[in-house]
């Protein structure tokens, strides 16, 4: 019953968690109350989306897992936002719920150094300041040097489908109060968060003749940066999501039920998510809307089952079948499972480190839906983050902390244990500063280096990403040596492609960076690239159309670190400060840091407010050098 490390939880952060403990060689135990939920897809059934898609390549890019199941488990794969530019397309893949869940519990159960018990931890058990094992429902006591707690929506979860109320951590599956008892006697700081999920439909009642077909892309391209891009395009068979829509009807019988919607009467009081709101709240705040997109998307490649996405409900459930039978195509439709929305307790991120270690109590990590995020994807970075941190802390080494330029886990994180949250915190590119940096096929180039370090990564793969590096700085070279001048034979050649002249001598990255150049065009002025796989063209492409950005954010980093060094004098008036809140400068100056640096490691103080520092910082260095004169 001794272990380096228990993970608590088996969803998306308890697997990774897990895994990357027993891969790092710590002897690991993973405690769900069901052994075969591990892994479950609670919600809808797909993997990634935008920014959510940055995140699952990260996790690959380390040497986690969601990538690899996504691809096999994967029945439909699509790039989102494929007209716009680099930074804010997403990658996002339907996946059949049951297969995933299948394949994620058999990697538990095959890793070495790990375990899988189904139990419910009822309390830590904590000794003087440091996490030193738990207890059980089963009265079995587990002793381990790390604790990671993974808990989702079990803590304290409530179910809401209309009036009926029920104890629940996920629907039919217990609740779990002792925990969360537990993590209140530690004296963490805890609120509500509400989520809430669809119906789901007999796929066979459902008439898609009148929808519209979505399909995949054409080539598809796996999540993984380890999985065989050609061999995964011969032989992944994809199958259509569809889309439909409300009408007045619907909302006319959603608004008429308002009065028994738990989210208007006072039933829940936790905070939903913001930018997933459920159909009743929808159409109370966006009433002048005639319809909203409803995808209809199937659960496993059988497709006998369809997830009703964008219809998330707690309205009851003769309201629900109302709902849905007034939908164009849904007539005739039978509910297998009904919605329903569901409240839990989390802990303020803010009682924890970048590590995700919490300050209070030595050896205890949090990571999930516990430290207030929602979507698997942000559960998934945060698992695999507190699994290394805590291996490395037993191997007596620093954590790693990426940084929010070199990773939306890094944002992700930062964010949390700065800023906290009020709402469930979903990832959106907007909140990363450097994202034409931390584009989705870059994910590896970046960060493999960590995950090759940890073990995380095998020399083979490691072998594969620094080519693909080598490859695409040797094109990167090959654009900026070449240079073409105004002759006759060069200006025929732009004018049989439809571009402009030019008058002067230019480098074939200058060309490449005009909006019309795609990778067709970049070959046929250097030939030399043509050698390249598609995917090596396409990421030179982008280096070489956004060059001059991507080096002015490179520039804007470096500048960021040498200032994080200057030192604050130490009676510097903060209040004299203008453009810094009040909750800024009370914080300040209660810690009043020593360095740039350290203000910026102070839960709440934004890079922006550390910008405005350091300018006054600089403005006050003026003035006293011209009073010495």
């Amino acid at each position: 019953m001794n272990y380096d490390v228990i993970v608590v939880g088996g969803g998306h952060a308890g697997v990774e968690a897990a895994l990357s403990c027993a891969r790092m060689g710590s002897k690991t135990l993973l405690i769900s109350m069901l052994a075969e939920n591990v892994g479950a897809t609670s919600c809808n059934p797909a993997i990634g989306g935008l920014a959510k898609g940055h995140l699952v390549r990260e996790i690959d890019a380390l040497g986690g897992e969601m990538a690899l199941i996504t691809d096999e488990a994967g029945i439909q794969f699509r790039i989102l936002n494929h007209t716009k530019g680099p930074a804010v397309r997403g990658s996002r893949a339907q996946i059949d719920m049951d297969r995933y869940r299948v394949i994620a519990r058999n990697k538990i159960l095959t890793t070495p150094n790990l375990e899988l018990v189904q139990e419910m931890v009822e309390s830590l058990i904590i000794e003087e300041g440091e996490a030193k094992g738990v207890k059980t429902n089963l009265l079995n006591e587990y002793r381990a040097k790390k604790v990671i707690i993974t808990s989702g929506t079990f803590l304290r979860g409530i179910i809401h489908v209309g009036e009926i109320q029920q104890e629940g951590g996920r629907f039919g599956e217990q609740t779990s109060i002792g925990l969360s008892h537990s993590l209140k006697a530690c004296g963490f700081e805890m609120e509500r968060l509400k989520t809430g999920t669809c119906a789901r439909v007999d796929a066979s009642t459902i008439d898609f003749s009148v929808m519209e077909k979505q399909d995949g892309d054409e080539v598809p391209n796996p999540f993984s940066f380890r999985t065989d891009r050609d061999e995964f395009r011969k032989t992944k068979k994809q199958i259509p999501c569809f889309i439909a829509y409300t009408n007045e009807d619907t909302h006319n019988i959603i608004e008429s039920n308002f009065y028994r919607a738990p989210l208007f009467t006072g039933q829940i009081s936790g905070t939903g998510a913001r930018y997933c709101p459920s159909i009743e709240d929808k159409v109370n705040r966006f009433r002048d809307k005639d319809r909203h997109h409803l995808f209809i998307e199937p659960q496993t490649r059988e497709n006998t089952e369809c997830y009703i996405n964008g219809l998330s409900t707690s309205l009851p459930p003769d309201v629900q079948q109302q709902m849905i039978h007034s939908v164009k195509g849904m007539e005739n439709a039978k509910i297998v499972r009904y919605g329903y929305a569901i409240e839990y307790d989390f802990v303020d991120p803010r009682e924890l480190k970048h590590s995700l270690e919490t300050k209070k109590i030595k050896s205890l990590y949090l990571a999930g839906q516990i430290n207030g995020t929602t979507g698997y994807e942000e559960a998934a970075a945060q698992g695999l983050m507190a699994g290394i941190n805590a291996t490395l802390s037993l191997q007596g080494k620093e954590p790693l902390v990426l940084r929010r330029d070199e990773a939306y886990i890094g944002v992700l994180i930062d964010d949390l244990v700065t800023k906290g949250t009020k709402e469930p915190y979903r990832m959106f590119t907007s909140r990363a500063e450097y994202r034409l940096l931390l584009r989705e096929e870059s994910a590896d180039t970046r960060l493999s280096r960590y995950g090759h370090a940890l073990g995380l990564i095998d020399d083979e793969v490691y072998a594969k990403v620094k080519a693909k590096d080598k490859q695409i700085q040797e094109g990167l070279k090959l654009l900026n040596e070449t240079v073409f001048t105004p002759n006759k034979e060069f200006l025929a050649v732009l004018e049989s492609m439809g571009e402009e002249k030019i008058k002067d001598s230019i480098t074939a990255q200058q060309l490449v960076a005009r909006k019309s150049f795609d990778i067709e065009k970049m070959v046929k002025i250097v030939p030399e690239l043509e050698k390249y796989e598609l995917y090596i063209k396409e990421e030179i492409l982008v280096e070489g159309k956004y060059a001059r950005y991507i080096d002015k954010q490179s520039e804007e980093i470096q500048k960021m670190k040498k200032y994080l060094k200057i030192e604050i004098p130490q009676e510097f008036d903060f209040r004299k400060i203008s453009g810094l809140s009040r909750e800024i400068v009370e914080k300040l100056e209660t810690y009043n840091p020593p360095t740039l640096q350290a203000a910026s490691q102070i839960s709440g103080i934004t890079p922006a407010a550390i910008e405005i520092l350091h300018i006054f910082i600089k403005i006050d260095a003026k003035k006293a050098n011209f009073k010495g004169r």
